[in-house]
Protein backbone atom coordinates (compact mmCIF):
# COMPACT_ATOMS: atom_id res chain seq x y z
CA UNK A 1 0.00 0.00 0.00
CA UNK A 2 2.51 2.36 -0.81
CA UNK A 3 0.71 4.05 -3.00
CA UNK A 4 -2.80 3.58 -1.60
CA UNK A 5 -2.13 4.94 2.30
CA UNK A 6 -0.69 6.92 4.75
CA UNK A 7 -0.38 7.71 8.18
CA UNK A 8 0.44 10.34 10.56
CA UNK A 9 2.96 8.78 12.60
CA UNK A 10 6.39 9.66 11.45
CA UNK A 11 8.04 6.75 9.39
CA UNK A 12 11.20 5.00 10.89
CA UNK A 13 12.44 1.37 11.44
CA UNK A 14 10.21 0.66 14.10
CA UNK A 15 7.10 2.09 13.09
CA UNK A 16 4.85 1.88 16.29
CA UNK A 17 1.91 -0.31 16.25
CA UNK A 18 0.59 0.49 12.48
CA UNK A 19 1.66 2.19 9.56
CA UNK A 20 -0.01 0.83 6.08
CA UNK A 21 3.04 2.43 4.65
CA UNK A 22 4.80 -0.94 5.37
CA UNK A 23 2.17 -3.06 4.48
CA UNK A 24 2.29 -5.05 1.18
CA UNK A 25 2.04 -3.08 -2.17
CA UNK A 26 -0.78 -5.41 -3.01
CA UNK A 27 -3.03 -7.47 -0.85
CA UNK A 28 -4.84 -10.50 -2.11
CA UNK A 29 -8.13 -9.61 -3.27
CA UNK A 30 -11.10 -10.92 -1.14
CA UNK A 31 -13.73 -12.37 -3.48
CA UNK A 32 -17.06 -11.07 -2.65
CA UNK A 33 -18.95 -14.59 -3.43
CA UNK A 34 -16.25 -16.68 -1.51
CA UNK A 35 -16.87 -14.43 1.88
CA UNK A 36 -20.45 -14.86 1.11
CA UNK A 37 -19.99 -18.67 0.68
CA UNK A 38 -17.79 -18.95 3.63
CA UNK A 39 -19.70 -16.93 6.15
CA UNK A 40 -23.01 -19.74 5.42
CA UNK A 41 -20.69 -22.00 6.11
CA UNK A 42 -18.66 -21.37 8.91
CA UNK A 43 -19.85 -18.28 11.10
CA UNK A 44 -22.06 -19.10 13.77
CA UNK A 45 -25.39 -16.87 14.43
CA UNK A 46 -27.66 -16.30 17.34
CA UNK A 47 -29.69 -13.55 18.94
CA UNK A 48 -29.21 -11.61 22.07
CA UNK A 49 -32.36 -10.48 23.63
CA UNK A 50 -31.50 -6.95 25.38
CA UNK A 51 -34.54 -6.54 26.94
CA UNK A 52 -35.21 -3.52 24.23
CA UNK A 53 -34.91 -5.85 21.38
CA UNK A 54 -33.94 -8.84 19.39
CA UNK A 55 -30.23 -8.35 18.82
CA UNK A 56 -29.16 -10.90 15.61
CA UNK A 57 -25.44 -10.91 15.88
CA UNK A 58 -22.52 -13.53 14.57
CA UNK A 59 -19.29 -15.12 15.37
CA UNK A 60 -16.42 -15.71 13.37
CA UNK A 61 -13.20 -17.49 13.47
CA UNK A 62 -11.28 -18.36 16.96
CA UNK A 63 -8.88 -15.49 18.82
CA UNK A 64 -9.22 -12.77 20.88
CA UNK A 65 -13.12 -11.25 20.22
CA UNK A 66 -12.93 -8.48 18.10
CA UNK A 67 -17.14 -6.67 18.19
CA UNK A 68 -17.85 -4.51 14.71
CA UNK A 69 -20.62 -1.93 15.40
CA UNK A 70 -21.84 -0.66 12.12
CA UNK A 71 -23.07 2.61 11.24
CA UNK A 72 -26.48 3.85 10.54
CA UNK A 73 -28.39 2.84 7.45
CA UNK A 74 -26.59 -0.12 7.54
CA UNK A 75 -25.91 -4.13 9.19
CA UNK A 76 -23.60 -6.35 10.34
CA UNK A 77 -23.65 -7.45 6.50
CA UNK A 78 -21.28 -4.64 6.08
CA UNK A 79 -18.46 -6.71 8.10
CA UNK A 80 -18.74 -9.91 5.69
CA UNK A 81 -15.75 -9.35 3.73
CA UNK A 82 -13.25 -8.00 6.18
CA UNK A 83 -14.21 -10.88 8.73
CA UNK A 84 -13.70 -12.93 6.13
CA UNK A 85 -9.71 -12.62 6.53
CA UNK A 86 -9.67 -11.36 10.00
CA UNK A 87 -11.70 -14.71 10.93
CA UNK A 88 -8.28 -16.28 10.96
CA UNK A 89 -6.73 -14.17 13.92
CA UNK A 90 -9.93 -13.01 15.79
CA UNK A 91 -13.24 -14.21 16.80
CA UNK A 92 -15.10 -11.92 15.10
CA UNK A 93 -18.49 -10.66 16.55
CA UNK A 94 -20.89 -8.50 14.48
CA UNK A 95 -24.42 -7.66 15.53
CA UNK A 96 -27.24 -5.44 14.18
CA UNK A 97 -28.57 -2.43 15.80
CA UNK A 98 -32.48 -2.16 16.49
CA UNK A 99 -34.59 -2.37 13.28
CA UNK A 100 -38.05 -1.86 14.51
CA UNK A 101 -39.08 -3.85 11.85
CA UNK A 102 -38.45 -7.48 12.83
CA UNK A 103 -36.54 -7.19 16.21
CA UNK A 104 -39.19 -5.92 18.44
CA UNK A 105 -37.94 -2.50 18.92
CA UNK A 106 -39.60 0.42 19.63
CA UNK A 107 -37.24 3.15 18.03
CA UNK A 108 -39.13 5.94 19.89
CA UNK A 109 -37.80 4.67 22.99
CA UNK A 110 -34.21 3.79 22.40
CA UNK A 111 -31.43 6.25 23.25
CA UNK A 112 -27.91 6.69 22.77
CA UNK A 113 -27.03 5.13 26.34
CA UNK A 114 -29.82 2.17 25.61
CA UNK A 115 -27.45 1.33 22.54
CA UNK A 116 -24.37 1.62 24.60
CA UNK A 117 -26.31 -0.21 27.34
CA UNK A 118 -26.69 -3.28 24.81
CA UNK A 119 -23.51 -3.22 24.01
CA UNK A 120 -22.64 -4.32 27.21
CA UNK A 121 -25.22 -6.82 27.19
CA UNK A 122 -24.09 -8.84 24.23
CA UNK A 123 -20.47 -8.79 25.24
CA UNK A 124 -21.88 -10.40 28.61
CA UNK A 125 -23.94 -12.76 26.84
CA UNK A 126 -21.13 -13.99 24.80
CA UNK A 127 -19.44 -14.35 27.82
CA UNK A 128 -15.97 -11.77 27.29
CA UNK A 129 -14.92 -10.09 29.60
CA UNK A 130 -12.46 -8.07 27.54
CA UNK A 131 -12.34 -7.33 23.58
CA UNK A 132 -11.19 -5.04 21.13
CA UNK A 133 -13.85 -2.77 19.23
CA UNK A 134 -14.46 -1.47 15.87
CA UNK A 135 -17.36 1.03 15.46
CA UNK A 136 -17.92 2.60 12.36
CA UNK A 137 -19.76 6.43 11.40
CA UNK A 138 -22.21 5.93 13.94
CA UNK A 139 -21.66 2.99 15.58
CA UNK A 140 -17.85 4.61 16.28
CA UNK A 141 -19.68 6.72 19.06
CA UNK A 142 -21.36 3.58 20.79
CA UNK A 143 -17.48 2.32 20.69
CA UNK A 144 -16.07 5.66 21.82
CA UNK A 145 -18.65 5.97 24.64
CA UNK A 146 -18.18 2.13 25.74
CA UNK A 147 -14.09 2.38 25.80
CA UNK A 148 -14.93 5.37 28.16
CA UNK A 149 -17.41 3.97 30.08
CA UNK A 150 -15.11 0.07 30.85
CA UNK A 151 -11.86 1.42 29.76
CA UNK A 152 -10.63 -2.17 31.52
CA UNK A 153 -13.00 -4.45 29.01
CA UNK A 154 -11.65 -2.93 25.86
CA UNK A 155 -7.85 -2.12 25.38
CA UNK A 156 -8.06 -1.22 21.98
CA UNK A 157 -10.63 0.52 19.43
CA UNK A 158 -10.70 1.33 16.37
CA UNK A 159 -13.18 4.24 14.83
CA UNK A 160 -13.98 3.96 11.27
CA UNK A 161 -15.07 7.43 9.65
CA UNK A 162 -14.93 8.12 13.82
CA UNK A 163 -17.08 10.68 15.26
CA UNK A 164 -17.12 12.25 18.29
CA UNK A 165 -20.05 14.73 17.01
CA UNK A 166 -21.94 14.88 14.12
CA UNK A 167 -24.66 17.69 13.93
CA UNK A 168 -27.28 17.47 11.54
CA UNK A 169 -27.97 20.46 8.94
CA UNK A 170 -31.18 22.12 9.14
CA UNK A 171 -32.73 19.72 5.78
CA UNK A 172 -30.88 16.56 7.40
CA UNK A 173 -32.77 17.24 10.34
CA UNK A 174 -35.98 17.73 9.10
CA UNK A 175 -35.58 14.53 6.70
CA UNK A 176 -35.26 12.83 9.38
CA UNK A 177 -37.84 13.76 11.31
CA UNK A 178 -39.92 12.81 8.31
CA UNK A 179 -38.27 9.59 8.29
CA UNK A 180 -39.78 8.70 11.49
CA UNK A 181 -43.14 8.26 9.79
CA UNK A 182 -42.48 6.69 6.97
CA UNK A 183 -42.96 3.10 6.43
CA UNK A 184 -40.88 1.16 4.20
CA UNK A 185 -36.60 0.35 3.29
CA UNK A 186 -33.98 2.65 2.44
CA UNK A 187 -34.01 0.98 -0.97
CA UNK A 188 -37.08 2.53 -2.37
CA UNK A 189 -36.98 6.20 -1.49
CA UNK A 190 -37.20 8.23 -3.91
CA UNK A 191 -33.46 9.50 -5.90
CA UNK A 192 -32.22 6.78 -3.44
CA UNK A 193 -29.80 5.68 -5.94
CA UNK A 194 -28.47 9.27 -7.04
CA UNK A 195 -27.90 10.34 -3.63
CA UNK A 196 -26.21 7.35 -2.54
CA UNK A 197 -23.55 7.37 -5.66
CA UNK A 198 -23.17 11.03 -4.84
CA UNK A 199 -21.83 10.27 -1.33
CA UNK A 200 -20.16 7.14 -1.82
CA UNK A 201 -19.94 6.87 -5.89
CA UNK A 202 -16.15 7.57 -5.69
CA UNK A 203 -14.64 5.37 -3.24
CA UNK A 204 -15.60 2.69 -5.72
CA UNK A 205 -13.26 3.76 -8.73
CA UNK A 206 -11.56 0.95 -10.24
CA UNK A 207 -13.47 -1.72 -8.38
CA UNK A 208 -15.95 -4.19 -9.83
CA UNK A 209 -19.04 -3.48 -10.03
CA UNK A 210 -20.79 -6.20 -7.87
CA UNK A 211 -19.33 -4.56 -4.59
CA UNK A 212 -20.87 -1.29 -4.94
CA UNK A 213 -24.28 -3.46 -6.28
CA UNK A 214 -23.67 -5.09 -2.81
CA UNK A 215 -23.41 -2.04 -1.21
CA UNK A 216 -26.64 -0.49 -2.23
CA UNK A 217 -28.17 -3.29 -2.08
CA UNK A 218 -27.36 -4.01 1.51
CA UNK A 219 -28.05 -0.97 2.98
CA UNK A 220 -31.47 -0.60 0.96
CA UNK A 221 -32.46 -3.25 3.27
CA UNK A 222 -32.52 -0.73 6.82
CA UNK A 223 -36.43 0.20 7.31
CA UNK A 224 -36.29 3.96 7.22
CA UNK A 225 -37.72 4.84 10.29
CA UNK A 226 -34.72 3.56 11.90
CA UNK A 227 -31.96 5.01 9.93
CA UNK A 228 -34.22 8.39 10.52
CA UNK A 229 -34.32 7.23 14.51
CA UNK A 230 -30.48 6.98 14.29
CA UNK A 231 -29.77 10.29 12.31
CA UNK A 232 -31.46 12.33 15.40
CA UNK A 233 -29.79 10.20 17.85
CA UNK A 234 -26.69 11.57 16.38
CA UNK A 235 -27.85 14.98 16.13
CA UNK A 236 -27.66 15.00 19.88
CA UNK A 237 -24.05 13.23 20.49
CA UNK A 238 -21.50 15.51 21.75
CA UNK A 239 -18.47 12.79 23.20
CA UNK A 240 -15.91 15.88 23.33
CA UNK A 241 -16.00 15.98 27.06
CA UNK A 242 -15.24 12.79 27.61
CA UNK A 243 -12.56 11.70 24.83
CA UNK A 244 -9.17 13.02 27.62
CA UNK A 245 -10.41 10.00 29.58
CA UNK A 246 -10.09 7.69 26.95
CA UNK A 247 -6.33 6.62 26.99
CA UNK A 248 -6.71 3.08 24.87
CA UNK A 249 -5.08 3.16 22.44
CA UNK A 250 -7.16 3.85 19.22
CA UNK A 251 -6.66 4.20 15.42
CA UNK A 252 -8.76 6.35 13.16
CA UNK A 253 -9.76 4.75 9.91
CA UNK A 254 -10.13 7.14 7.03
CA UNK A 255 -10.94 7.68 3.73
CA UNK A 256 -9.50 10.61 1.68
CA UNK A 257 -12.64 10.33 -0.35
CA UNK A 258 -15.25 10.41 2.66
CA UNK A 259 -17.87 13.13 2.72
CA UNK A 260 -19.54 12.33 5.39
CA UNK A 261 -16.52 12.02 8.37
CA UNK A 262 -14.41 14.80 7.15
CA UNK A 263 -10.89 15.57 8.15
CA UNK A 264 -12.05 18.22 10.73
CA UNK A 265 -13.88 14.80 12.53
CA UNK A 266 -10.93 13.29 12.85
CA UNK A 267 -8.50 16.23 13.67
CA UNK A 268 -11.51 16.83 16.66
CA UNK A 269 -10.72 13.10 18.07
CA UNK A 270 -7.19 13.34 17.58
CA UNK A 271 -7.47 16.66 19.59
CA UNK A 272 -8.88 15.21 21.90
CA UNK A 273 -7.69 11.39 22.35
CA UNK A 274 -4.45 11.17 24.30
CA UNK A 275 -3.30 7.73 21.97
CA UNK A 276 -4.98 8.02 19.03
CA UNK A 277 -3.20 8.04 15.52
CA UNK A 278 -4.71 8.52 12.03
CA UNK A 279 -4.38 6.01 8.81
CA UNK A 280 -5.61 7.95 6.06
CA UNK A 281 -6.78 5.44 2.59
CA UNK A 282 -6.65 7.23 -0.43
CA UNK A 283 -9.22 6.56 -2.80
CA UNK A 284 -11.26 5.40 -0.06
CA UNK A 285 -14.65 6.57 0.97
CA UNK A 286 -16.73 6.32 3.87
CA UNK A 287 -17.65 2.26 3.63
CA UNK A 288 -13.93 1.03 3.28
CA UNK A 289 -15.94 -2.34 4.69
CA UNK A 290 -17.57 -2.70 1.17
CA UNK A 291 -15.18 -1.01 -0.86
CA UNK A 292 -11.59 -1.60 0.38
CA UNK A 293 -11.86 -4.99 2.71
CA UNK A 294 -8.65 -5.97 2.11
CA UNK A 295 -6.78 -2.54 3.41
CA UNK A 296 -9.03 -2.49 6.33
CA UNK A 297 -8.49 -5.76 7.17
CA UNK A 298 -4.45 -5.43 7.20
CA UNK A 299 -4.66 -2.48 8.64
CA UNK A 300 -6.80 -3.23 11.71
CA UNK A 301 -5.35 -7.14 11.97
CA UNK A 302 -1.34 -4.81 12.19
CA UNK A 303 -2.84 -2.37 14.75
CA UNK A 304 -4.46 -5.14 16.83
CA UNK A 305 -1.45 -7.30 17.08
CA UNK A 306 1.42 -4.92 18.53
CA UNK A 307 3.33 -7.72 20.08
CA UNK A 308 1.59 -7.29 23.70
CA UNK A 309 -1.06 -10.16 24.91
CA UNK A 310 -4.39 -9.44 23.28
CA UNK A 311 -7.18 -9.93 25.59
CA UNK A 312 -8.22 -13.43 26.71
CA UNK A 313 -12.05 -14.79 25.37
CA UNK A 314 -13.43 -15.04 28.51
Amino acid sequence: MHEAGRCDQPCALACPDVCPLHAPAALPPIDLHDALRRFEAEAVRGVCDTGRYRMPYFVWGEGPPLVFIHGAMDSSRAWIMAASRLSAHFRCVAYDLPNGRDDGARLGRITHADLVQDFWTLLDHLHLSRSYVLGSSFGSTIALTAMHQRPERLPRGVLQGGLALRPLRRMERFLARLGRILPGATGRLPYREKVTFKVNGAGFRDKHEALYRYFVETTGRTPVQAFARQALLLDRVDLRPLLAEVKQPVLLFCGDLDVVARPIHAEILLNGLPNARRVIIEGCGHVPGYSHPEVLAEVVRQFLTPGESPPPDS
